[in-house]
């Protein structure tokens, strides 16, 4: 068990997360008092007369302690988010001196780290001192600082300029063939739902059409249906979708992407309908290919199935295949990493996307965090450092990245591509620039409002019955959302 007590500051949740990474497997407890308990691990944390203070016990002994100076911390931010930066910095100096742990992103524990570098950016911030307040105030190891650099330069000619016309369009499938052991989604089996498959894309049709009036003054750039697993509901079902996308938004779409992750959801008459109807994008998602671990996960196919799939899809002419890899499943290291890189290697894709396993509740693998401890984190470390000289020697670049809540060892996913096939729908998502329309279950829709620079969510319904049975509530929440964009912009 960790205590902690805090005084002067009330910023907790922002100190509880930093502390989980430090102690992936213990309780949190707040004291009320700082002399109530001092038993393990104890952490007093105050803020007084500028100056951040960390105390770090164990069992009533003192082990260490920091003092942070607000007055020299340089962010070239408002005065609120400096003090939140002083006090975890003073912890992790704190918890990171005495427990010799060294965190790849250092005191960041949010989703999108990029936003720290694009803020500097537009604020005209020079790189060699973006770099400097990436590596010093938030503790960011040196490579991931210069990732962030990167990927906020390759992204700039997709975002800027801010085009308030400008939105993308997410439509949801939450049908599989099997559910994964890590997977939170919302999904469906698709045996034991087929019979609702024909209700459920009428009203998903119906709210594209309703959702095609609401935005029929902006302009569509990219669309991405997702789930789930698109390609395992019916193949004239899945065209109806994408048909009605066309004629209801029209042709003009920079890219659309499908998911076809599963191999066995995937044959030629699948892929020529994908190609017939200009789908330009597809995901064929091994996660490993190592036979064992697909076995272990859940999926019933194999790697020769997996390549199978791909060059089936280059055959017919697919423009660009995303292939998605999970660092951290059940039983790999580095000898597993390396085999799977290797045969992705001969495959060559567009675009591949690198996911650290986050383990969430609703997963079957949840009961299995307990396990995870800090001799993972170098194991996963050094697998991730595998993909990254990986796509470097494909010619993969990095332009989009991202974290999630309860990933191991709170590292992150990266996406990376050839030169000019980045994915568009991903920077939109992540960079959270633009409006994002979502349709179907479990979708969520992100109404960016300008002025603010702000993103305002409206969550679809995750349960099918809710979804079908309240399409017009839900439509009604989007309506009133988007007008309220619209007077924001004024």
């Amino acid at each position: 068990m960790v205590s902690i007590a805090i005084s002067g500051f009330d910023y907790n949740h922002d100190i509880y997360e930093l502390l989980r990474v430090f102690f992936p497997n213990e309780e949190i407890v707040q004291l009320d008092d700082i002399n109530s308990n001092k038993e393990d691990y104890m952490v007093e944390l105050n803020v007084r007369c500028n100056r951040c203070i960390t105390n770090l016990y164990y069992n009533k002994k003192l082990l260490s302690s920091y003092e942070e100076n607000l007055e020299k911390i340089n962010i070239n931010r408002e005065v609120d988010k400096t003090l939140r930066v002083g006090i975890k910095k003073s912890l992790y100096n704190c918890l990171e001196r005495e427990l010799n742990t060294h965190l790849p992103w250092g005191i960041l524990t949010g989703i999108r780290p990029g936003k720290i570098a694009d803020e500097l950016f537009e604020k005209d911030t020079n790189e060699i001192n973006i770099f400097n307040i990436l590596t010093e105030e938030y503790k960011i190891r040196k490579d991931n600082a210069k990732l962030l650099i990167d990927i906020s330069k390759k992204q700039k000619k997709y975002i800027y300029p801010i085009d308030n016309d400008r939105y993308s369009l997410y439509i949801s499938i939450p049908f599989c063939p099997t559910r994964c052991i890590y997977c939170s989604f919302p999904s469906l089996p698709i045996k034991k739902f087929d019979d609702e498959i024909p209700k459920y894309i009428n009203t998903l049709i119906y709210e594209l059409k309703c959702i095609s009036e609401m935005m029929k003054d902006r302009k569509l750039d990219s669309v991405y249906i997702g789930g789930g697993t698109p390609t395992s509901i019916p193949i004239r079902e899945l065209e109806r979708i994408i048909q009605t996308v066309y004629q209801e938004f029209g042709e003009h779409i920079k890219e659309f992407t499908v998911e076809a992750g599963r191999p066995d959801t995937i044959d030629k008459e699948v892929l020529q309908m994908l190609k017939d109807n200009n789908i330009n994008r597809i995901s064929i998602n091994p996660q490993t290919m190592n036979d064992k671990t697909l076995k272990i996960i859940g999926r019933n196919h194999s790697s020769q199935d997996i390549i199978k799939a791909y060059n089936m899809a280059k055959d017919i002419g697919i423009p660009t295949i995303n292939m998605d890899l999970i660092i951290g499943l059940p039983g790999e290291g580095i000898e597993e990493i390396g085999h799977t890189l290797n045969l992705l290697g001969k495959l060559d894709p567009e675009n591949l996307t690198v996911h650290t396993l986050a383990v969430k509740r609703g997963s079957k693998y949840s009961e299995n965090i307990d396990k995870f401890d800090r001799k993972d984190i170098d194991i996963i470390q050094n697998m991730i450092d595998e993909t990254k000289l990986f796509a470097e020697k494909m010619h993969l670049n990095p332009y989009y990245l991202y974290r999630q809540k309860h990933m191991l060892g709170n590292f992150e996913n990266i996406g990376y591509a050839k030169e000019g096939y980045e994915c568009i729908y991903n920077i939109s998502m992540m960079e959270e620039k633009e409006t994002i329309i979502g349709a179907g279950m479990g979708s969520s829709s992100k109404i960016y409002y300008m002025r603010e620079n702000r993103i305002g969510r409206i969550p679809n319904f995750k349960d099918l019955k809710e979804y079908i049975n309240r399409i017009d509530e839900l439509l009604e929440k989007k309506k009133n959302c988007l007008y309220r964009e619209t007077i924001n912009i004024f």
